[in-house]
């Protein structure tokens, strides 16, 4: 008989809060023409994306996870302190160690909670919530603050026609805490590393640091090959999703998924065959790829407008580098 005691967990796990933060910095289209051949109607056509945030100098990836975090710890109505556990998703903090999670938490006056952070690409925040559920559920943190942050702009080269116009700059939060109610249904998640190579950084640190070559890193990506993967694959990984959760598409309220494409959100809902009724979350018109970040951002922008409301049935899913995904049925907080 196992002499190890079980953990006083709580049988479900729900979002209580959200919050973003989006840099002041609003970046048209104008502007990354300055650098490529191209055009606003052919970038617009291409992805939907009209306008992207870049980061200034002083908005960090710590500085605007604080933002975000602080929001969605005052939407879910508890105290920093009581935050059992922090975890960030990011691929664009620059220091290998310390983990950014453990700044966010001291600056956010989280106490002594566990803080690391994880690299997942676009899939981080579903990757960073099937985590915190099962921290709640299990009982070795009451409340998770689970940030997807980044500042692509440092990673974009602006030279390259093909991702110059993708990417944004910003931060989303969630508080997960307990629930009486399941209100974050099973995880759909895997990875395909045959892949890999289709979205990747242009160099490794290491051939940086060598002088070879003498450009800094860049997030590059093999264009058709990932938009044929998202539109066939994802679509079969959400509708996974939905089933696992025990729901159709007619149930849902609110579709969220990784705003890496509008033309990707428009193949998937239709593939979906969503219903007329459901709400499709399309903050890349005006955010850009913010990757690990989207799907927060996108949450939260949804509930700010009135566009989606407490207690809708949302399908989330995010997908990306690596290639991993990740998708969930929610309950909105």
């Amino acid at each position: 008989m196992s002499k190890i005691k079980a953990g006083q967990g709580h049988p479900y796990a729900r979002i209580m809060g959200v919050g973003g933060y989006r840099p002041t910095r609003v970046v048209p289209n104008e502007v990354i023409l300055e650098t490529i051949d191209s055009s606003d109607e052919w970038i617009r056509s291409r992805s939907g994306i009209a306008t992207r945030h870049w980061a200034s100098d002083e908005e960090t990836v710590a500085a605007m996870s604080v933002e975000a975090a602080g929001k969605a710890i005052a939407d879910a109505g508890i105290r920093p302190e009581q935050i059992g556990a922090v975890v960030v998703s990011t691929v664009s903090h620059f220091k290998q160690t310390p983990a950014i999670a453990t700044e966010i938490a001291d600056k956010i006056g989280a106490g002594r909670p566990a803080a690391f952070d994880i690299s997942a690409g676009c899939a981080g925040f579903g990757y960073g919530l099937t985590l915190a559920k099962g921290m709640v559920v299990e009982g070795s943190a009451e409340y998770v603050l689970v940030i997807g942050v980044e500042r692509l702009s440092d990673l974009t080269d602006l030279s390259d026609r093909a991702t110059a116009f993708l990417f944004g700059d910003g931060a989303g939060a969630v508080i997960v805490g307990p629930s009486k109610e399941p209100r974050i249904g099973p995880t759909v998640w895997g990875s395909e590393g045959d892949k890999a190579e289709t979205i990747k950084q242009t160099e490794s640190w290491e051939a940086y640091r060598n002088g070879t070559p003498d450009k800094f890193p860049a997030i590059t990506q093999e264009g058709q090959a990932v938009f044929r993967w998202a539109v066939f694959e994802m679509a079969k990984v959400a509708q996974q999703a939905l089933d696992a959760a025990g729901i159709t598409a007619d149930d849902l309220d609110v579709f969220i998924p990784h705003q890496a494409n509008e033309r990707i959100i428009d193949s998937m809902v239709k593939t979906l065959k969503l219903p007329e009724h459901v709400t499709v979350a399309r903050d890349v018109r005006t955010t850009g790829n913010t990757s690990a970040a989207s799907i927060p951002l996108a949450m939260e922008r949804l509930l700010a407008t009135g566009e989606a409301k407490s207690g809708d049935t949302a399908l989330v899913i995010g997908f990306g580098a690596g290639l991993v995904y990740a998708a969930t049925v929610v309950t909105l907080p």
